[in-house]
């Protein structure tokens, strides 16, 4: 299939790369539109208790969540008349305002305690959108942030709730990725001039990543028309785009040359690449692919979004490195070794350093392993002290206004009376004492500041309880728990933001073993595929699952009790860290540790093939190989670490947990490692039993 792909693209090369322009031309501009679809929410379980009582509370109750809220503070108490002509004017203003059906106030509300500070001097106004659902009212967002917040007469006023913290953590990751790209793709382009040896050869991972990155927006656009993608999607699709253009096209390009140097004829060294190098990179894509396709298991919005990205991400990053880029290739021929700025990156070496390490670690293997294994331990041993919890304005940075009004509002008021727990039962009017007897439990529950009093519609009943502690943290999902735990009426649903949140979690956990499922199984027979062999595949996982904790411990000293801000930039340390970015930078980089096994594997396996014992083929293949996986993995962290200049939390968890995690698979595992095991294995690495031989791929 290779070969016959590789000899249309030889022969067609010039309608190739002119439909690959017009392609990437209409992806671009279809694609560009995807920007104001996407949304900043998704964390929440659409078929969990707490969404089924969200939409008691909507259908039944017709009480909707506020979409934003406004803390006025004075210098005199909330009940002085100056306090209350201000109010009344700061209220018919935003009653005015487009998407804005209504407002409730400390005011408007008769002087409800619960809406006013303790000190008196600071109060409450709740915001309500036309829009049916909070979450999409972004405009609302960017107004109450423009035109409200800061001096308003005699008030100072504070903004939060969902559409401003949307609208903020929207603006601030669309800056930081301008940033981040500003700084890592011309330092990207420095190095690659490097690594390829030349300005010509440089330029060829842009055609891998520029169709990766274009084509992956143009297919986001396209199911954005169908559910909702979360905006931090496009920092994994831009990073990944960039990665995978530098590793894809440094295997295809260095296979190229190789060929080329052996006396080949362009036409038949692309051919030859394509058979080979390209193979390789197809297979490994899948890989990737099966690795990335089981963040869409999970019932979040959020992580699904990770799926489609990374899947079309992928996707197109292996259709660009199979098609247009060999047919630029067949067009420059010679000329891709034009504008030479180090020779010796030229011509690949069939002997070198990299052979030399793979002989020498193949002379000590047990000692290799067991300084490896030490090494990793204490790198994942912080891993002990964990704590997940979800995103909340404390991913952005301390300074951020959205941060300073949560700061604000947990000093001032004594509960998150816009953050209440929901209690929903269904024919709860025909319970007699029951409904009663509960409230007086959940008050006793710690945590929990007071139960408001009840009402009906019909048979349902339903209550709130304001509590104390911020809604997405461990401390709300014990809370949860232990009022879960109750001996409660039947039918009750408990909702609001903090059971949102538990049930987030509980989703997570529940998902987590059918994902892990897919993808050590999905991994486990594609390496099989590929190399003929039952102890190479399980040797793979393994060493990834190595990598990963070395990776969750890093991650956890520096983010959970962080350390090293002079190296991540600063962050508020919550004690935490995010769930769901740790499943993402968990899976990404386990998809990315397998695309570079893949690489070596593949090339270790050619020099057995053609006849070289165990040690000599792996001193080949890593001679051949690890240099490319190296530059490449150098290059790729600086893609993600580049992330780290960003303010929000996530995007910097993100940067740094692939960045050190691929760094540590491409040196310590894949060149250390893998090498000693090898030799350790010997030819018992390419055993399986003979009746599953004849399902492997030949090479």
């Amino acid at each position: 299939m290779f070969i016959r792909l590789g000899s249309l693209i030889v022969r067609r090369k010039k309608s190739v790369f002119a439909i690959f322009i017009a392609a990437i031309l209409v992806m671009g501009g279809v694609g560009s539109l995807a920007f104001a679809k996407l949304d900043s929410g998704g964390y929440s379980d659409p078929k969990s208790d707490s969404a089924k009582a969200a939409k008691y509370i909507s259908d039944t109750f017709h009480i909707k969540d506020p979409a934003a809220l406004l803390i006025v503070r004075s210098q005199t108490v909330m009940s002085d008349p100056t306090s209350i002509a201000d109010a009344q004017i700061l209220e018919s203003s935003l009653v005015k305002e487009n998407g804005v059906a209504k407002t409730l106030s400390y005011w408007s509300a008769g002087g409800a305690p619960s809406l006013l500070s303790t000190d008196k001097k600071a109060a409450y106004i709740f915001i309500y959108a036309k829009a049916s659902d909070p979450l999409k009212a972004k405009d609302l967002g960017k107004i109450l942030t423009t035109k409200y917040e800061g001096q308003y007469k005699s008030f100072h006023v504070y903004a939060g709730g969902i559409s401003v913290f949307n609208y903020a953590i929207s603006t601030k990751i669309s800056k930081d990725l301008a940033v981040a790209e500003s700084i890592s793709i011309p330092l990207t382009f420095i190095l690659l001039t490097f690594v390829f040896g030349g300005l010509v050869a440089s330029a060829m991972p842009l055609v891998v990543g520029v169709s990766a990155i274009l084509g992956a927006f143009f297919f986001i656009y396209l199911i954005t028309l169908f559910t909702g993608v979360s905006i931090f999607a496009l920092n994994l699709i831009t990073g990944m785009g960039l990665g995978l253009g530098i590793d894809y096209a440094l295997l295809i390009v260095n296979r190229f040359r190789e060929e080329i140097h052996h006396g080949k004829s362009v036409e038949d060294a692309v051919i030859r690449t394509v058979s080979t190098a390209g193979k390789t990179v197809f297979y490994s894509g899948i890989t990737v692919i099966i690795t990335l396709a089981s963040l869409m298991f999970f019932p979040q919005m959020f992580l699904k979004s990770f799926g489609y990205a990374g899947v079309t991400v992928v996707s197109m990053a292996i259709l660009g490195a199979l098609i247009p880029l060999p047919a630029i290739l067949a067009m420059l021929g010679h000329r891709i070794d034009k504008i030479v700025v180090r020779r010796s990156a030229i011509t690949p070496k069939e002997d070198g350093r990299w052979a030399d390490t793979a002989r020498f670690v193949m002379r000590r293997p047990v000692t290799v392993v067991l300084l490896s294994l030490i090494t990793l331990g204490i790198i994942a041993a912080p891993i002990k002290s964990v704590v997940f919890s979800q995103v909340d304005s404390r991913v952005m940075p301390a300074s951020a206004p959205v941060a300073i009004t949560a700061v604000e509002m947990a000093k001032s008021f004594p509960g998150q009376e816009g953050n209440p727990i929901e209690f929903i039962i269904p024919n709860g009017a025909t319970m007699g004492t029951q409904v009663l007897d509960f409230a007086n439990e959940v008050a006793k529950v710690p945590g929990v500041v007071h139960v408001n009093a009840s009402e009906v519609s019909g048979s349902t009943v339903r209550f709130t309880a304001i509590h104390s502690m911020g809604a997405r943290t461990p401390a709300a999902e014990k809370m949860i728990n232990a009022i879960r735990a109750l001996p409660h009426p039947q039918g009750l649903l408990v909702g609001g933001v903090a059971a949102d949140y538990a049930d987030s979690q509980k989703g997570i956990a529940k998902t987590l073993p059918f994902a892990l499922g897919w993808i050590v199984v999905g991994v486990l027979i594609l390496l099989f595929l590929f190399t003929g062999s039952l102890i190479l595949p399980i040797k793979a996982v393994l060493l990834n699952v190595l990598s990963l904790a070395a990776m969750m411990g890093a991650m956890t000293w520096i983010f959970v009790e962080g350390h090293m801000m002079w190296l991540v930039g600063k962050f508020t340390v919550t004690g935490t860290i995010d769930t769901s970015m740790v499943i993402l930078v968990a899976v990404v980089t386990f998809g990315l540790s397998m695309d570079y096994e893949v690489f070596l594997l593949s090339r270790i396996k050619e020099e057995h093939d053609a006849g070289k014992s165990n040690v000599e083929a792996v001193a080949t293949g890593l001679q051949r190989s690890a240099r490319i996986i190296t530059a490449a993995a150098l290059l790729l962290a600086i893609v993600f670490a580049a992330f780290l200049t960003s303010g929000v939390t996530s995007i910097k968890t993100l940067g740094f947990g692939v960045a050190f995690a691929i760094l540590v698979d491409a040196t310590l595992v894949r060149a250390l490692l893998v090498p000693a095991l090898m030799r350790l294995f010997g030819e018992r690495n390419w055993w399986a039993p003979a009746w599953m031989k004849r399902f492997s791929i030949e090479h």
